[in-house]
């Protein structure tokens, strides 16, 4: 039977934060989908080539088109994405992966090393409690230091309550200081609160997540991670709840404009990891001024298009509300 709700525990090897209520009464509104300075509506543009080995050269501001709602716009501020990223990488080690925890220290060294060196970084892990090893942290080598504090732990999966924590207060630092985020979320779905999974899991529900990570201006990466065979064959979820499961993935990255990145085993992540850190060295900053400025709370649609690359996609947040 699934419990009422409690308190989510957040254990700190590190640095200690405010502990969280899993009612999140208190919890403050998050920013909008996507950030308005005096009416400067900012995308985060992420340009990804539909051939994995091609290499993609920088693009000018004409090679861009935005639209809203249908209606064409004119951007007025453009700019390459050399800026540093804020980076959490927030680690699901619940199931079986939690037997495998030598593989994920080791690939979650690799993920700092492929990081630009002006990226900060902060590791997070999560089974039914959230741990924060590092905060964000721009000392890549202390970083691999704390990765090495990686245990194997106990319990269910809250993955939804772990990536809400993670958007609302770990990266509350970045809002405050306009810095580009990402959450790279190494994962297989499956939280405790889905249909016929045993197990109380997250007392936030997939309809608030998508809404949380709708207007957040951080960009959310899933990396599936496969264990739906094990975990099946060992009767720890039906093969309905990794159904399920992968769909939402794609939701939440679809929010972000990206795709859900694949890796069937864990030793996959090495190369994921690079390409994750890859693709975010392709991301441009396009500001507009919207046609319409009338700000009534709804939600504005945004689409972009390239000019003269059918070999290239550009992905970003989809819409906004106006407020």
């Amino acid at each position: 039977m699934k419990r009422g709700p409690g308190l989510l525990t957040i254990v700190f090897l590190v640095v200690a934060l405010p502990c969280v209520n899993r009612s999140y009464a208190q919890s403050p509104e998050p920013t909008d989908t996507i950030r308005i300075d005096t009416d400067l509506v900012n995308l985060n543009v992420n340009v990804l080539t539909k051939t994995p080995a091609q290499q993609i050269a920088a693009l000018q501001q004409k090679e861009f088109a935005i639209f809203e709602n249908g209606a064409p716009q004119e951007i007025s501020f453009f700019a390459s994405a050399e800026t540093p990223f804020d980076l959490v990488l927030l680690l699901d080690l619940s199931g079986s992966t939690s037997n495998k925890i030598g593989l994920i220290r080791k690939s979650s060294k690799r993920f700092v090393d492929a990081a630009r060196s002006g990226d900060r970084i902060a590791i997070v892990t999560f089974s039914s409690e959230v741990r924060v090893l590092s905060t964000l942290n721009p000392d890549h080598e202390l970083l691999k230091e704390k990765i090495d504090n990686i245990e194997r732990p106990g319990g269910g999966t809250n993955f939804w309550d772990a990536l809400r924590f993670v958007l609302e207060h770990i990266l509350s630092q970045s809002r405050a200081e306009h810095r580009r985020s990402a959450v790279v979320v190494m994962t297989d779905g499956i939280d405790n609160a889905l249909p016929e999974v045993y197990g109380d899991g997250s007392q936030t529900s997939f309809d608030e997540l998508i809404e949380i990570v709708r207007r957040s201006d951080s960009i959310v990466l899933p990396i599936y991670l496969d264990t739906e065979k094990e975990a099946v064959s060992n009767h720890l979820a039906p093969a309905s709840a990794y159904i399920l499961a992968k769909q939402q993935l794609a939701q939440l990255a679809a929010e972000s404009g990206n795709l859900v990145y694949q890796a069937r085993k864990l030793k996959d992540l090495d190369e994921v990891y690079g390409q994750v850190i890859r693709d975010l060295s392709t991301m441009y900053s396009i500001g507009y001024r919207p046609a319409n400025p009338v700000r009534d709370g709804s939600w504005h649609n945004v689409t972009i298009q390239l000019i003269g690359h059918p070999e290239l996609v550009a992905r970003a947040k989809r819409g906004y509300y106006a407020k």
